[in-house]
């Protein structure tokens, strides 16, 4: 298929605006006025590109790999499921969404479609078919045709991962995941993650937090206890940000509550949040002690015991995560926001594909 590339450089040159005071939590002991949510910031680049897509389909579904490398996946079309008049179309990019090439799908016509892209890895799943999986870009596929993950998909989730859901902390050992011989002791574990020299295992029981960590890649654990958080936990998450700081996000039962905080330093913080929102949506440290938050309210970052709305280019449809390289992810149906560069000091890119 040819692709039509017509870049549109939008370059707008603004600053990210103030951190604003927030109205206050109604379980505040002491009141303060309602400030208004500040004015959202506008990008610094857009990088909106035109291909050779009939109109006729949908957003498509955007995964960056980095600030540089992302695939693109046009995959509905009018809201409905693909078929044969709505093939499956691919793309990818090199340089951050400036232009994108055509790659040809494996299958283009299947009941459902979807992109995963792990860690550099290319994985199509297109039912009822099974996988398709990449390592030099798209160029040449693996098929799957087994329902279950390919192995390259699970071995890009990261070298140590839960096994399954048996509670279990496992290693990938390039060929399949085998539980650790000493694992951490806790009432239940949820979540693994390695951050530099520091392998942290958490999870929760009975509306309470636990966590362990180890210095040795799993070959013994040390209990870290976590101070209690306001209210239950029924889920615990564990994040890294671009600075290597480690936290613990608690999802409130209903998933949707205000998270509770943790941060790692030496030994487990409990972060406050004054005057935080009711809800949140996504949550992703930023570095230099702050974590930023999306839902309902709008967007906001954690910083000094406080919840402080920020001007930021992102809305609360919004989903935030980062990527390896540190890059901040904003992503909703029609658009992915990308900001790179240090906490203070990032820049604002929106990127998006549309067809003829």
């Amino acid at each position: 298929m040819a692709t039509l590339f017509l870049m549109l450089p939008l370059l707008v040159a603004c600053s990210i605006g103030d951190v604003r005071r927030p109205p206050p939590n109604r379980a505040s002991v002491s009141p303060e006025p309602v400030a208004t949510t500040p004015p959202a910031a506008d990008v610094h680049e857009v990088r909106v590109v035109r291909v050779a897509v009939p109109d006729r389909y949908d957003p498509p579904v955007i995964e960056f790999v980095d600030a540089d490398r992302a695939y693109a996946l046009f995959a509905t079309c009018d809201g409905g499921p693909p078929g044969r008049d709505c093939p499956a179309l691919l793309f990818a990019t090199r340089d951050g969404g400036r232009s994108w090439q055509a790659l040809l799908h494996p299958r283009p016509v299947a009941e459902n479609q979807q992109l995963y892209a792990p860690q550099g890895l290319l994985a199509l799943n297109a039912e009822p078919f099974g996988w398709y999986a990449s390592t030099d870009g798209g160029v040449t596929f693996i098929h799957y045709p087994e329902a279950a993950e390919p192995p390259a998909l699970v071995g890009a989730s990261g070298q140590f991962q839960m096994a399954g859901d048996s509670g279990r902390v496992a290693r990938w050992d390039g060929r399949r995941l085998r539980p650790l011989a000493v694992q951490p002791g806790l009432p239940m574990v949820s979540a693994v993650r390695e951050a530099g020299d520091l392998l942290v295992a958490a999870g929760a029981a009975d509306g309470r937090p636990y966590a362990a960590v180890s210095t040795d890649q799993g070959r013994s654990w040390q209990r870290s206890p976590v101070p209690a958080p306001d209210g239950e936990v029924e889920v615990v998450r564990v994040m890294s940000a671009p600075d290597g700081e480690v936290w613990l996000i608690g999802e409130r039962p209903d998933r949707m509550g205000f998270p509770a905080l943790w941060i790692y330093r030496g030994n487990w913080q409990l972060v406050r949040a004054a005057g935080h929102p009711d809800d949140m949506r996504s949550v992703a440290p930023v570095g230099a002690g702050r974590v930023a938050v999306t839902g309902p309210d709008g967007v906001g970052v954690v910083v000094d015991g406080r919840y402080e709305r920020v001007s930021w280019p992102v809305g609360p449809e919004h989903y935030l995560y980062l990527l390896d390289d540190g890059t901040l992810v904003a992503k909703a149906p029609d658009e992915v926001i990308l900001a790179v560069g240090p906490p203070g000091a990032r820049q604002w890119i929106r990127v998006a594909l549309v067809g003829d």
